[in-house]
């Protein structure tokens, strides 16, 4: 089963279970672990994120500025506006799932972006993370739609939305600036109409 807790004023308890994954806010002591994999996977994630600025320090290399982006993300949860969760496999930091951009009112909406360790890929954990996610974003959030937007030759992000069988919404051309280049994106969406009409599947595809 998914066992889920609503957003809470600290880290302290908010989880999010999957079969194989637990979804929770990262704290300053996940440094070590969340360090050695991101720079382990410079490479690998680089070409398909924001440019870091080069007058801004590096989180990957300073536990200080890392414990800052926590606390960062803290607020963000807090206000609403975005739910950012490190994804842990066997009690070992493995990635990143974020629920971004939460918008309230009329539209309740969020988008989604996500990583894993390369050395993890392969494995559908990511499929599982974005539905256990997206139970979240649905049943404990009320949101209405959820989008992931991917560049369109970025085959490993896309093969989690085929796996999942999410709605194409069709090419945004220009959409982000990644790696100092302006990308299209394939923008994929789920509304919670969508959801509970597919619910029990989702479930005892990924997460029961």
């Amino acid at each position: 089963m998914t066992a889920m807790h609503p957003a809470r004023p600290s880290n302290v308890g908010l989880r999010i279970y999957g079969r194989r994954v637990v979804l929770r806010p990262l704290v300053a002591q996940d440094f070590n672990g969340w360090s050695e994999v991101r720079r382990r996977n410079g490479q690998w994630l680089t070409v398909w994120e924001p440019m870091r600025l080069v007058h801004h320090p590096d989180p990957e290399l300073n536990r200080d500025v890392f414990a800052a982006r926590c606390g960062a993300r803290d607020r963000e949860r807090l206000n609403g506006s975005q739910y950012a969760f490190g994804i842990f496999v066997d009690g070992a930091f493995a990635g990143e799932i974020n629920l971004n951009n939460v918008v309230r009112g009329a539209f309740k909406s969020a988008t989604i972006g996500y990583w894993i360790d390369k050395a993890r890929a392969g494995r559908s954990l990511m499929s599982e993370a974005v539905v256990a996610l997206a139970m979240y974003a649905f049943e404990e959030l009320h949101l209405h739609r959820l989008e992931i937007c991917i560049i369109p030759r970025n085959t490993n992000s896309r093969r989690v939305m085929e796996k999942l069988d999410i709605r194409t919404e069709g090419v945004a051309e220009r959409f982000l600036e990644i790696n100092g280049v302006w990308e299209d994106h394939v923008r994929y969406g789920i509304t919670v109409e969508e959801w509970i009409e597919r619910r029990e599947e989702f479930l005892a595809d990924w997460l029961n």
